[in-house]
């Protein structure tokens, strides 16, 4: 397996259809646009259906055949809806494939990946999947990066963990098709029918005579046959998987560990420039007056001026750029800046009042707006009497802080302005950009690159505005790179929220009622912020007899995107520890209490399997040794979270010592998401969910005061360091449900799980978040 330049796939332009309208909308509206669409809002609850329609015959189009090409196979996987793909006729003139898959006369099978990579894996699963059903060689596989263009490649956003089901039957088809074609072609050869035939590693064989072909021997004759309908398409079963289920390393991983050009940062261009934006502490300021002359005669400095900005978060604020011959002097000159700030505008957000004011609101027992109300909550609590328990959680806003700063390359040359990103969500930033800058979508042309970290922050596109608005100034092409201090001020946070909670259990500890007071935040006085949400189905909704859920939405002017697993990362410690905190009152084994609440095998509103999720539950208590005894001082804690479609449950090993010092030995993950694609990747994906959680969860914490974020670097935002790294041992139900996506659900677990266990530890409930403002430590 391996990358490589692009090749003899059809010529796809990187540019953007020129009919969207100008971006008028409201920043708020922006978000909400981008989180509903990365977490597809009428599908998380029902997986099934972000599958894409099977592809029929019209689905195809055959594009290749004639000497030194092979066989080339269009097909579609886009953005039109379900039911337009679904209905609409294709005819040679409107059929405008996006997935391309060759297999060339040498025997190499190049596949186009048209979503963004950010460390989720896709660049590698993609391929696997229409490998496995081709019955190809993984070593013959080469992947190419397709250019950005929406109309062409439908949605090119990576988020929600959503590529995989969206596109698992369709990529399999393909496969498929491929493989029939190119048995048909040897059947024909040989005067045999397809049926006497068989394939093998990229060889069809016909056992009854002894011959055999590999696929790149019969690539020309396959593309001269049709392409067979998708309704007499094999797809394997499960147990004929040669390639799914198995252990593949990252197609890019060898130029990550040898430092290749992959990521944004690394690209360079012919006279390329670099530029640093000083923009005001206080959350949208603008520029009165800047010292942009003494700037200009600084070391290195080519030019320096004021942008006006738009005063919209997703777009760009008013600042002073610095353009230099390298980072380095555009950074030192940027420090010398000397500027005037008209905060007016600007976010007055302290933290310290925010905290109090959702403290006091809280003190009700309910919120003015009703998410759920199921039963008689009230009258189930007043009757269960002494069997009640109460408590107030909170947790904090957190910065994405990926390893990549922000950063674009912007070019305005012949017409165009043209983009080089690592963006999460590059098919929005025509609409984004080009409504910022006051240039025509037909004039922006952006290029796919790697992303070193995403979490959800490069959803948002507003770097690209800020090195698009410089590099309009500019004779040359311009890098813009944020300061790690730019980054963490500049962040769309996930949002902090505050807990009050009531629970009762009936005489023999069954739960019964459950009421949550949910504080959250508003920009626009509507509804909650991006991630600040709780959905009407969250658990234990639809699982015990009596809920009622409220809510209460205070102002903030603080920018807040989604952050991984929106929401989830929040509500399942709060909801999870205070579970525990029920089953301890009543005297409950946890592991026996989450089981009763699922209770019999079903499907509940809001997605959850209880089958799959007593399932998961039940593994990882088993692989941890659930019940077993452990030392004074150290505990197992357990549980369950429904997120993205996926049903995860963890146990945490953790020992705690009279200084409150905490040690996380060992964390047991267990997840269903139907069959998995790329062992490997999905166990760093795992992995990778619990040190992230574990980092967050431990001391991460954002505050602001006078709208200026209080937090700069890591110094004192202090991400997990590795000796303190748990042993993370993750086990997967592979079961034949729709495959969905782990880039996410995996994280929130972790967190409860280890709260659960320092409170069997130690007997300490934390209730506040990160765990340095208890007085823990690593």
């Amino acid at each position: 397996m391996k990358t490589a330049p692009p090749t003899l796939m059809p010529n796809i332009p990187a540019q953007n259809s020129p009919t969207r309208p100008t971006n008028t909308r409201g920043a708020d509206d922006y978000l909400h646009d981008v989180i509903d669409a990365m977490e597809g809002r009428r599908s998380f609850d029902r997986p099934r259906e972000t599958v894409l329609p099977p592809l029929d015959r019209r689905g195809f189009l055959k594009l290749g055949g004639g000497a030194g090409l092979g066989l080339v196979l269009a097909f579609w996987l886009g953005s039109r809806s379900n039911a337009e793909a679904a209905t609409t006729p294709k005819t040679s003139s409107d059929f405008s494939p996006n997935v391309f898959l060759r297999v060339a006369p040498d025997g190499r099978i190049t596949i186009l990946s048209k979503g963004p990579e950010i460390g989720q894996g896709i660049k590698t699963a993609f391929p696997l999947i229409v490998a496995e059903e081709l019955d190809a060689r993984w070593e013959d596989v080469v992947v190419e990066q397709a250019p950005v263009n929406p109309a062409v490649f439908g949605r090119q956003s990576a988020g929600g963990s959503r590529s995989i089901p969206a596109s698992w039957d369709q990529l399999r088809q393909a496969g498929a098709a491929a493989r029939a074609m190119l048995v048909a072609a040897a059947a024909q050869s040989w005067g045999v029918t397809p049926d006497a035939c068989s394939t093998e590693e990229g060889t069809v064989h016909h056992r009854a005579s002894g011959r055999s072909a590999r696929y790149g021997e019969l690539a020309e004759t396959a593309a001269t046959l049709p392409v067979p309908d998708a309704a007499t398409l094999r797809l394997k079963s499960k147990t004929e998987y040669k390639l799914i289920g198995r252990r593949f390393t990252g197609v890019d991983n060898h130029a990550i560990v040898t430092g290749g050009p992959l990521f944004g940062i690394d690209q360079r261009l012919p006279g390329l420039l670099y530029a640093a934006y000083v923009k005001c502490p206080a959350i949208g300021g603008r520029v009165v007056s800047a010292n942009v002359d003494d700037l200009r005669r600084l070391p290195g400095v080519k030019d320096a001026f004021v942008l006006e900005g738009t005063g919209r978060a997703v777009e760009f604020f008013s600042g002073v750029a610095v353009v230099a011959t390298s980072t380095w002097a555009a950074f030192q000159a940027a420090r010398q800046a000397r500027v005037e700030w008209d905060t007016a505008a600007a976010s007055r957000d302290s933290w310290t009042e925010i905290a109090a004011r959702a403290r006091e609101a809280a003190a009700s027992p309910e919120g003015p707006e009703t998410i759920t109300a199921q039963g008689d909550t009230s009258a189930a609590l007043a009757a269960a009497g002494g069997n009640s328990v109460e408590a107030f959680y909170t947790y904090p806003f957190v910065s994405h802080a990926p390893l990549e700063p922000q950063n674009c390359t912007a070019w305005a040359h012949d017409g165009r302005l043209e983009f080089w990103a690592p963006s999460q969500a590059p098919d929005r930033a025509f609409e984004l950009v080009a409504g910022a800058l006051g240039v025509a979508e037909k004039d922006v042309v952006i290029h796919q690159t790697r992303v070193g970290g995403g979490f959800g922050r490069r959803l948002m596109n507003d770097y690209m505005c800020e090195a698009g608005a410089i590099a309009q100034r500019v004779d040359a092409p311009v890098q813009l790179v944020w300061t790690r201090e730019q980054d963490m001020a500049g962040d769309f946070f996930r949002v902090a929220g505050f807990h009050a909670l009531r629970a009762a259990t009936d005489a023999t500890g069954r739960l019964v009622a459950w009421q949550n007071h949910f504080v959250t935040f508003s920009a626009d006085g509507r509804r909650p912020v991006s991630g600040g949400n709780m959905p009407e189905h969250e658990f234990p909704a639809g699982l015990v007899p009596n809920v009622r859920v409220t809510q209460t939405l205070l102002p903030l002017d603080t920018p807040c995107g989604p952050w991984r697993a929106p929401r989830s990362n929040s509500i399942a410690w709060v909801v999870q520890s205070f579970l525990h905190e029920v089953s301890v009152a009543a005297g409950r084994d946890h592991l026996e209490f989450l089981l009763e609440i699922m209770g019999e095998p079903r499907r509940v509103p809001g997605g959850i399997d209880t089958a799959r999720a007593a399932a998961v539950i039940r593994l990882a208590a088993d692989k941890a040794g659930w019940g077993r005894k452990l030392p004074e001082g150290r505990g197992l804690g357990l549980a369950f979270h429904f997120s993205h479609a996926g049903h995860f449950a963890e146990v945490a090993e953790v020992s705690v010592d009279a200084a409150r010092k905490l040690t996380v030995h060992r964390v047991v993950v267990a997840g269903d998401v139907g069959p998995i694609v790329n062992l490997s990747g999905a166990e760093n994906q795992c992995e990778g969910a619990v040190v992230d959680a574990f980092s967050t969860m431990l001391g991460l914490e954002i505050t602001m005061e006078g709208g200026r974020i209080q937090q700069s670097n890591f110094h004192d935002y202090p991400i997990l360091r590795l000796p303190h790294h748990p042993v993370v041992e993750t086990h997967f139900i592979q079961s034949d449900h729709p495959p969905t996506g782990i880039g996410e659900p995996a994280l929130p677990p972790l967190a409860p799980a280890v709260t659960n266990a320092i409170f069997t530890a130690c007997g300490h409930r934390v209730r506040t978040l990160p765990l340095v403002r208890e007085g823990f430590t690593v």
